[in-house]
């Protein structure tokens, strides 16, 4: 089992009681705005109702918009620029502002994933959330790991108690 399926099955996770410090990789942001449905979705709304504090850093947050301003990205999720734009904003109002003040580079194997992986450790993060795991291994097999959990969210959202009302808006975006 690797480190992170322990961690997953350890019971101080399963009894996670909210506030969770989370990073959120740039796809599940992107699925959440794609989707409706879904657990990125749901965990916006956790953001959205303070159950869950993300973490951004000036590099996270210019990721987040070169992507999700990207033509492709704005037609599937029906969004204009200035409708991410309002997002972005509330997201961020949201989330814990982290200078990130040292480096951990190489620590994964996608180096286009390092300032998410050196957020997490300098925020302190409880998890760091993406659809692509195995980008997160380490570079190096003999260097120790992160420290820090990389999930699914759906594997966060099964630990958390915090489930959102019938009514729920759409977590930052206009009905």
């Amino acid at each position: 089992m690797d480190a992170d399926a322990e961690w997953l099955s350890t019971p101080a996770y399963n009894n996670i009681a909210g506030n969770m410090r989370l990073v959120l990789d740039t796809d599940v942001l992107l699925s959440s705005l794609r989707s409706t449905v879904g657990a990125s979705r749901v965990l916006l709304l956790a953001v959205e109702a303070g159950v869950v504090t993300p973490l951004v850093s000036v590099a996270t947050v210019i990721e987040y918009e070169a992507v999700l301003k990207r033509a492709e990205h704005l037609q599937a999720a029906r969004l204009d620029v200035e409708e991410v734009d309002r997002f972005l904003d509330d997201f961020v109002a949201h989330a814990d502002q982290i200078m990130p003040y040292f480096r951990t580079r190489p620590s994964v194997q996608d180096p286009d994933d390092e300032m998410f992986a050196e957020l997490a450790v300098n925020g302190q993060a409880d998890a760091l959330v993406s659809f692509n795991v195995g980008d997160y291994r380490p570079a190096d097999p003999r260097a120790p790991r992160l420290g820090i959990p990389v999930c699914r969210p759906g594997d966060i959202l099964r630990r958390l108690p915090w489930r959102p009302p019938a009514t729920s808006r759409s977590a930052f975006l206009l009905p």
